[in-house]
């Protein structure tokens, strides 16, 4: 059995990522912080995490640690290899995004974001890839953004996302010898329920995803499409996929424009 780390993997998307690979088969370990972060309704999510596990009758090992410490990073690493014995792949989905332009996005807040979006994503590939290149490969998908491309009010969060594509790139680049594959999944659509996105309205959920274009599948996307995605990257069936950019729920990059929904 292939065991994959999943940061930011307690709560939302991070949480569906984490439940879904444990039901396609993985041994997970997903962390996590307990407390609400910046712009963020996600807080106290193992707990949540454990009960919809045992549920379904699975299992896997939650941990609460920072992303941008790299203390906890290798304390998450250490953690699987002395329970699992290996990784076999990575999933960077931690992520926080508060809202606003340069003008109003004080120096302190754009540190915080680029040290959780990309210097956490950069902590746990440079822990996981020394171990995966001596198993003889594995997987990293980084979730990204739309925002990547470049947003609206979103200043610094775009630049952490558009980082975050060019890393992945980059990464695939160095480490295709190594049979390492990096991608990347941008959820789009509009209207996917995740801290992120409830902490950007108050955490009112009535004021989000108005007006979404959401999917083909008639809705917006859900954390399940994003574990389906990631699963596949990550699987023997991706053998030959690496250095993409794989787009849920939109169109590439979330482009659009999306045509209105027809009226009647």
């Amino acid at each position: 059995m292939k065991t994959v780390i999943v940061t930011g993997g307690t709560f939302g998307i991070g949480a569906g990522i984490t439940v879904g690979l444990a039901r396609a088969g993985w041994r997970v370990v997903a962390f996590g912080l307990e407390s609400a972060q910046v712009s963020s309704t996600a807080h106290n999510g193992i707990r949540q995490v454990q009960a919809e596990l045992e549920q379904a009758g699975l299992e896997a090992d939650l941990l609460e640690a920072d992303v941008s410490r790299a203390d906890d990073v290798a304390r998450v690493v250490r953690h699987t290899l002395e329970r699992h014995g290996r990784i076999d792949g990575l999933v960077n989905n931690a992520a926080i995004g508060p809202l606003g332009t340069v003008l109003d996005t004080d120096e302190a807040l754009w540190d915080q974001i680029m040290a959780v979006n990309l210097k956490g994503v950069y902590l746990c590939a440079r822990q996981v890839i020394p171990h995966m290149a001596r198993q003889g490969g594995g997987a990293i998908v980084n979730v990204g953004s739309g925002a990547g491309w470049g947003k609206p009010n979103m200043a610094a969060y775009s630049a952490s996302k558009g980082g975050l594509v060019a890393l992945g790139a980059a990464m695939a680049y160095d480490h295709f010898h190594q049979h390492i594959r990096v991608n990347t999944l941008i959820p789009g659509g509009g209207g996917i329920v995740s801290g992120m996105s409830l902490g950007r309205v108050g955490g009112d959920a009535s004021k989000f995803g108005r007006n979404a274009a959401g999917s083909a599948a008639g809705r917006p996307v859900v954390p399940e499409d994003m574990a389906a995605a990631a699963a596949f990257l990550l699987s023997d069936q991706a053998a030959a996929i690496s250095g993409t950019v794989l787009d849920v729920g939109c169109f590439a990059h979330q482009g659009g424009p999306v045509p209105p929904r027809p009226q009647g």
